[in-house]
């Protein structure tokens, strides 16, 4: 244990004594990772949350324990950035979400120590409550405007639409199945189709839920730079709040093209897994707001710094935060949306009450706005035995995913 003690002497008798996983899935699987201490009751949970590949992200974090073991809590800077360069070969989701979760903790732990949130901890709020858009689907075109218009009853005031059609890989809303039956693959997804779709989805909207909502859309990563471009003229007139993931990141390089051609402000990053990739994004010009998977890129440290190049350069947040990051996750999320100028918009989810009930303390939002918990560290907490009742859930995404293909049966992105 003592081969990775650091070389000065800590500043009291705080020691890490323990780093493991827990895995429970009240809603989709969520990864958390507890940091126990010698002081009595005092602990930091930390989102982990890779829903696709649970177990080694478990694995991960059980290897981290005995490099941790013994430091002082405080260290947070050194300790993940020991961890990180650890490994050698750095980066990837797996490793760096084992990171987060650690990371995540340690804060919570500072936070708790001191008797303040974390959001204390980053320089203090500069907003009263944090705007969040939720999702409005539908199979048809009325059915997403309907949805759209029961959430702006509700208080929100920016909406994320996305509509159905044929076959069955439609992203975030209803298909149908054998949508082509004379096609090589009936249940396929048709990018032309989709291209002519959806500007009348959003003229429809801007029509019936008339100019004071803020309008999104997420192509989720389907498209060629000129089609993404394509898309975002059309939808110029509709003036969307920002056009989300218009190419995979495996064509990043091109969003400075896209983002300089389109009308539109885009969103993208979330399948992101490196600090120095999402940081050459914002400082090459590729988005309006850069929207990461915290716990992909290593958790709060990591984003802090990447939220202080976004208020140098102009660029926004608009931070992961659908049903695959876990409470703890979304109080980190709105921990950084409290404290910055930067802040753009935070993606909301409706946690189910089995959520709240293994999370006690997970905010809730009301009229379209959510506060963190003013408790000290995170102010969430982990009921384990409620959370062992929910046992992790295997190749839900997968088996989506494996028959997201066009109608000549070629598979596609999800």
């Amino acid at each position: 244990m003592d081969d990775f003690l650091p070389p000065w002497a800590p500043r009291d008798g705080l020691r890490i004594t323990g780093v493991r996983p827990i895995v429970t899935a009240p809603d989709v699987t969520l990864v958390v990772v507890r940091v126990d201490t010698n002081e009595p009751g005092l602990y930091g949970l930390g989102c982990a949350t890779f829903t696709q590949r649970f177990d080694a992200v478990a694995a991960a974090v059980e290897h981290l324990a005995e490099l941790v073991a013994g430091r002082h809590p405080g260290d947070i800077e050194d300790i993940t950035r020991m961890v990180h360069l650890s490994g050698y070969w750095r980066n990837g989701p797996v490793l760096n979400n084992a990171l987060s979760g650690l990371d995540m903790a340690l804060w919570d732990i500072l936070g708790k120590r001191l008797g303040v949130p974390v959001y204390a901890l980053l320089g203090g709020r500069v907003r009263g409550a944090v705007p969040l858009y939720l999702h409005a689907n539908g199979a048809t075109i009325d059915d997403t405007i309907a949805h759209a218009r029961a959430l702006m009853d509700e208080g929100y005031r920016y909406v994320r639409l996305q509509t159905g059609g044929p076959g069955l890989g439609t992203y975030a809303a209803p298909g149908t199945p054998g949508g082509y039956p004379r096609a090589p693959y009936p249940d396929g997804w048709d990018v032309q189709r989709y291209l002519a779709v959806t500007p009348e989805l959003f003229a429809r909207a801007r029509e019936e839920l008339g100019a004071e909502v803020s309008l999104l859309h997420d192509a989720h990563s389907r498209l060629t730079p000129k089609q993404a471009i394509a898309l975002c003229r059309a939808l110029e007139p509709y003036r969307l709040f920002f056009v989300e993931d218009p190419v995979a990141p495996e064509h990043y390089d091109r969003l400075p093209e896209v983002r300089e051609a389109s009308p539109v402000p885009i969103a993208a990053g979330e399948q992101l897994v490196s600090v120095a990739e999402s940081a050459r994004l914002v400082i090459r010009g590729g988005v309006d707001l850069l929207r990461l998977h915290i716990s992909a890129i290593g958790g709060l440290t990591p984003a802090r710094k990447l939220t202080a190049l976004c208020e140098l350069t102009g660029t926004q947040t608009a931070w992961h935060g659908p049903a695959d990051v876990s409470p703890i996750g979304l109080a980190a999320n709105l921990a950084l949306d409290m404290t910055t100028p930067a802040f753009g918009i935070q993606e909301g989810h409706l946690y189910p009450e089995a959520v709240h009930e293994v999370f006690p303390g997970t905010p809730r939002p009301h009229d379209g706005y959510v506060e963190p918990s003013h408790a000290p560290g995170w102010g969430i907490d982990l009921d384990e035995a409620l959370a062992a009742k929910y046992p992790p859930k295997r190749y839900g995404h997968e088996r989506w995913a494996a028959h997201v293909r066009r109608p000549d049966g070629a598979i596609e992105a999800p």
